[in-house]
């Protein structure tokens, strides 16, 4: 395949997703049986302004496919952010040759990538990595499959000390925004109800919602909670709320936080970076650019960087109706 670019950088930014290094292995692979240069970019923007590089070969990603988090680390960098910053970024990779860019993460990372594609012409390429879900363009997002699968696991085991004791747990799990994680992890794991930003069901409809489980026989509930749920003020207060109404319940709260990021990615989420990265590559060697790799009814799929950006995902409705019927 004739192409001019002749080494690209590769790099992770935002939050971890498991099936990163997966991704990572992928783009440095394929680089090398197109005989191109692969150069890994440690900590995202912040490597790039602190000229922070690698050289990589097939054999630097022996064995990582299986592990968790991103060996060239991630990080936030607000100097990237400026017109400065980002002119130390670009002397930077063109000192050491690079002249195209792999970028794996969020929106966040694809405003970057976006910004600088525009201002100096590099060509760039995004693969989604983030367990949020939460980007326009694509069914799945590298990491999402691995949480859900997480989160399931630490329910079922809830649900356990739940049965046992006659409790009523309230876990919250990620989603800031959107409750992706929340709604399926929820139907996974038979949950009673489930919180989500983008479906605010009320306090009296929560309650009415534990006295038809209670008069129904149940003798113990999992409420499942997105971080960005705005049923209460937070998921204690939510506690304390419903304790004050129904003293006879024993309630506890389980905050998953980052465990949800963490752990070797699910077979769907190395698969799925391997395809992305290939394609991610392969793509810019086409001459395309500008555009972010996506999963759509298992057929990859390029959708402009500014649309993934822009574009606003949709919670299933259809989802919503079975955990209606499912919590019966």
């Amino acid at each position: 395949m004739e192409t001019s670019i002749k080494n690209i950088g590769v790099f992770t930014s935002g939050g971890d997703a498991p099936g990163m290094n997966a991704a990572i292995r992928s783009v440095v692979r394929t680089c090398a049986y197109h005989n191109i240069k692969c150069t890994g970019i440690y900590r995202g923007y912040e490597g790039m302004i602190k000229g922070d590089f690698i050289e990589l070969g097939p054999r630097s990603v022996n064995n990582i496919i299986n592990k968790g988090g991103t060996f060239l680390q991630s990080a936030r960098c607000l100097e990237f952010k400026t017109p400065e910053g980002r002119k130390i970024a670009y002397e930077n990779i063109t000192k050491v040759g690079i002249d195209a860019l792999v970028v794996i993460g969020g929106d966040g990372s694809f405003t970057g990538a976006e910004i600088f594609h525009k201002e100096y012409g590099i060509p760039c390429m995004g693969i989604p990595g983030t367990i949020d879900n939460d980007i326009y363009g694509t069914s799945n997002t590298i990491g999402y499959d691995t949480a859900l699968n997480t989160v399931v696991e630490a329910i079922d085991k809830i649900r356990d000390t739940a049965s046992s004791h006659n409790r009523l747990f309230f876990v919250e799990v990620m989603g800031r925004d959107v409750g992706y994680i929340a709604l399926n992890a929820g139907i996974g794991a038979g949950a009673e109800e489930i919180l989500i930003p983008e479906e605010n069901i009320g306090k009296d409809h929560l309650l009415k919602s534990l006295e038809r489980s209670s008069s129904s026989g149940k003798h113990s509930s999992i409420i499942i909670v997105a971080e960005g749920d705005k049923t209460g003020k937070n998921i204690f207060e939510l506690k304390d709320y419903v304790e004050k109404r129904h003293p006879n319940y024993d309630i506890r709260v389980s905050v998953l936080g980052h465990m949800q990021r963490g752990g070797a990615p699910s077979c769907f989420d190395r698969v799925l970076a391997s395809r992305s990265g290939v394609k991610a590559v392969e793509s810019l060697l086409e001459g395309k650019t500008g555009l972010m790799v996506g999963i759509n009814d298992n057929k990859l799929t390029l959708t402009p960087l500014e649309q993934a950006i822009k574009g606003s995902t949709e919670i299933d409705k259809e989802l919503l109706r079975v955990n209606n019927i499912m919590s019966i």
